[in-house]
């Protein structure tokens, strides 16, 4: 068989138009009107940078300056949700954090000052539009891609270990993707301990553009060879085929 056609990797080109997308996407979310306080019934005092920095402090570790994993707990018991709820996620990529579990005063200031937040009142009554980001096909995808850099434990690395990639993907893609059980239990019974960035990206469209019944599945279409192996692993699974020697 011919080898397989990868699909492109992003490149800096790519990385700059990410960037402007996403700062696009921030400023329709800030000038929406969803977001006026009438609606969410949020308090109409102006945005108070003092205010901010003080809320901060309320959680910030004094050792580090940071809002780290204590803080975070007391930050999501305080705005009444978990910390795994993808709604964090969304709060953090609109804060542009670069690691889960944790909030720089930098991150903290930059992002809430762009969404007008000084207070737990004010944040509460954004969740309910946070949450509807996650509709907007587009803008799923950003965070999608986002929560990649974010969740990698180690940066140096250029992969994500397995463990975290499946937490991930079960917390992004764990309701919406039909054949989500399945490519978890393939994970599982696979040889792969990490997964790459084209792998992470590619696995968003495999599940937005291939049927549940892989029916349209082109094994020409230059998947990645995970893919590929996935729909083999699954038609061999539901056929009730042995499992060969690449997916142990």
């Amino acid at each position: 068989m011919a080898p397989k056609r990868k699909r492109g990797t992003s490149s800096a080109e790519d990385i700059v138009k990410n960037k402007k997308s996403k700062e696009g996407s921030i400023r329709n979310y800030l000038h929406s009107s969803s977001l006026t306080s009438h609606h969410h019934h949020v308090s109409r005092a102006p945005f108070s940078v003092k205010k901010c920095q003080n809320w901060f402090r309320e959680y910030m570790d004094p050792d580090t300056d940071s809002l780290g994993p204590e803080g975070m707990e007391k930050f999501c018991e305080d705005i009444g949700v978990e910390p795994e709820n993808l709604v964090m996620l969304v709060l953090a990529w609109m804060l542009d954090a670069k690691q889960m579990g944790f909030f720089t005063q930098t991150e903290w200031m930059n992002g809430m000052t762009k969404l007008q937040v000084d207070g737990t009142e004010k944040i509460r009554g954004k969740l309910e539009t946070l949450r509807a980001l996650l509709d907007e096909p587009a803008t799923f995808k950003k965070i999608y891609r986002y929560a990649y850099d974010f969740a990698r434990v180690n940066k140096d690395q250029r992969s994500m270990d397995l463990d975290t990639a499946q937490a991930m993907l079960t917390l992004l893609l764990g309701r919406q993707w039909p054949l989500f059980s399945q490519f978890h239990q393939f994970l599982e019974k696979t040889k792969y301990k990490v997964i790459n960035k084209d792998q992470w990206c590619n696995i968003l469209e495999f599940s937005r553009a291939i049927r549940p019944d892989l029916s349209n599945y082109d094994e020409d279409g230059a998947w990645p060879v995970m893919l590929d192996e996935f729909v083999e692993w699954f038609r061999l699974h539901q056929t009730g085929g042995a499992s060969s020697s690449a997916f142990t």
